[in-house]
Protein backbone atom coordinates (compact mmCIF):
# COMPACT_ATOMS: atom_id res chain seq x y z
CA UNK A 1 0.00 0.00 0.00
CA UNK A 2 0.96 3.50 -0.50
CA UNK A 3 0.90 6.68 1.46
CA UNK A 4 1.78 10.12 1.92
CA UNK A 5 3.50 11.58 5.10
CA UNK A 6 4.14 14.88 5.88
CA UNK A 7 7.33 15.01 8.38
CA UNK A 8 8.91 18.15 9.45
CA UNK A 9 7.30 19.99 6.49
CA UNK A 10 8.12 17.69 3.84
CA UNK A 11 6.32 14.86 1.92
CA UNK A 12 7.27 11.44 1.22
CA UNK A 13 5.92 8.73 -0.57
CA UNK A 14 5.83 5.88 1.29
CA UNK A 15 5.26 2.02 0.02
CA UNK A 16 4.38 -0.78 2.43
CA UNK A 17 3.98 -4.39 1.65
CA UNK A 18 0.78 -5.52 2.97
CA UNK A 19 1.78 -9.33 4.04
CA UNK A 20 4.08 -8.09 6.79
CA UNK A 21 3.92 -4.30 6.97
CA UNK A 22 7.72 -3.80 5.94
CA UNK A 23 8.80 -0.29 4.66
CA UNK A 24 9.78 -0.95 0.75
CA UNK A 25 10.64 2.88 -0.75
CA UNK A 26 10.35 6.20 0.76
CA UNK A 27 11.08 8.73 -1.76
CA UNK A 28 10.47 12.81 -2.48
CA UNK A 29 6.97 13.42 -2.97
CA UNK A 30 5.45 16.96 -4.44
CA UNK A 31 5.69 19.26 -1.74
CA UNK A 32 2.87 20.34 0.08
CA UNK A 33 0.14 23.00 -0.99
CA UNK A 34 0.05 26.15 1.37
CA UNK A 35 -3.05 26.19 3.48
CA UNK A 36 -6.14 27.80 2.06
CA UNK A 37 -7.00 30.88 3.86
CA UNK A 38 -11.00 30.21 5.98
CA UNK A 39 -13.55 31.83 4.03
CA UNK A 40 -15.98 31.47 7.43
CA UNK A 41 -15.26 34.89 8.72
CA UNK A 42 -16.98 36.27 5.61
CA UNK A 43 -20.27 35.25 6.88
CA UNK A 44 -21.61 35.29 10.25
CA UNK A 45 -24.20 32.52 11.37
CA UNK A 46 -24.32 29.10 12.93
CA UNK A 47 -21.22 26.89 11.84
CA UNK A 48 -21.06 23.36 10.73
CA UNK A 49 -18.09 21.77 11.93
CA UNK A 50 -16.21 18.31 10.89
CA UNK A 51 -15.75 16.33 14.40
CA UNK A 52 -13.18 14.49 13.23
CA UNK A 53 -10.07 14.52 10.24
CA UNK A 54 -11.62 12.72 7.28
CA UNK A 55 -12.90 13.51 3.49
CA UNK A 56 -16.10 14.54 2.65
CA UNK A 57 -17.56 11.80 0.14
CA UNK A 58 -20.45 13.86 -0.57
CA UNK A 59 -22.19 17.49 -0.43
CA UNK A 60 -26.07 16.88 0.02
CA UNK A 61 -26.88 20.27 -0.10
CA UNK A 62 -26.33 24.08 -1.48
CA UNK A 63 -26.00 27.57 -0.44
CA UNK A 64 -29.65 29.15 -0.15
CA UNK A 65 -31.07 25.64 0.62
CA UNK A 66 -33.34 26.06 3.84
CA UNK A 67 -32.28 22.41 6.41
CA UNK A 68 -34.03 21.59 9.26
CA UNK A 69 -32.32 20.20 12.13
CA UNK A 70 -30.86 16.85 11.81
CA UNK A 71 -31.16 17.05 7.90
CA UNK A 72 -27.63 14.82 6.38
CA UNK A 73 -25.70 18.10 5.19
CA UNK A 74 -22.59 16.03 4.48
CA UNK A 75 -20.79 12.45 4.08
CA UNK A 76 -17.81 12.57 5.77
CA UNK A 77 -15.06 9.42 5.71
CA UNK A 78 -13.05 8.94 8.49
CA UNK A 79 -11.41 5.81 9.20
CA UNK A 80 -13.30 3.51 6.93
CA UNK A 81 -16.38 4.70 8.08
CA UNK A 82 -19.15 7.12 6.70
CA UNK A 83 -20.21 9.58 8.73
CA UNK A 84 -23.06 11.60 8.83
CA UNK A 85 -22.80 15.88 9.55
CA UNK A 86 -25.93 16.68 10.21
CA UNK A 87 -27.70 20.67 10.29
CA UNK A 88 -27.34 21.55 13.72
CA UNK A 89 -30.47 23.53 13.82
CA UNK A 90 -32.75 25.08 11.44
CA UNK A 91 -31.82 27.49 9.22
CA UNK A 92 -30.78 28.41 5.31
CA UNK A 93 -27.15 27.56 4.10
CA UNK A 94 -25.36 30.97 3.84
CA UNK A 95 -21.88 29.30 2.64
CA UNK A 96 -20.46 26.12 2.20
CA UNK A 97 -16.66 25.72 2.75
CA UNK A 98 -16.19 22.57 1.37
CA UNK A 99 -16.44 20.36 -1.82
CA UNK A 100 -16.66 16.55 -2.75
CA UNK A 101 -13.64 15.27 -2.29
CA UNK A 102 -11.98 17.81 0.23
CA UNK A 103 -9.74 16.40 3.09
CA UNK A 104 -10.86 17.75 6.54
CA UNK A 105 -9.16 18.63 10.00
CA UNK A 106 -11.56 18.52 13.45
CA UNK A 107 -13.24 21.09 13.97
CA UNK A 108 -12.80 22.52 10.59
CA UNK A 109 -15.59 24.44 9.66
CA UNK A 110 -17.54 22.75 6.85
CA UNK A 111 -20.36 25.14 5.87
CA UNK A 112 -22.69 28.12 7.51
CA UNK A 113 -26.42 28.64 8.39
Amino acid sequence: MKYVVTLNGKRYEVEVSESDAVLTSVSNAAPAAAPAAPAAAAVSGTQVVSPMPGTILKVNASEGQAVKAGDVIFILEAMKMENEIVAPCDGTIKQILVTKGSTVDTDQILAVL
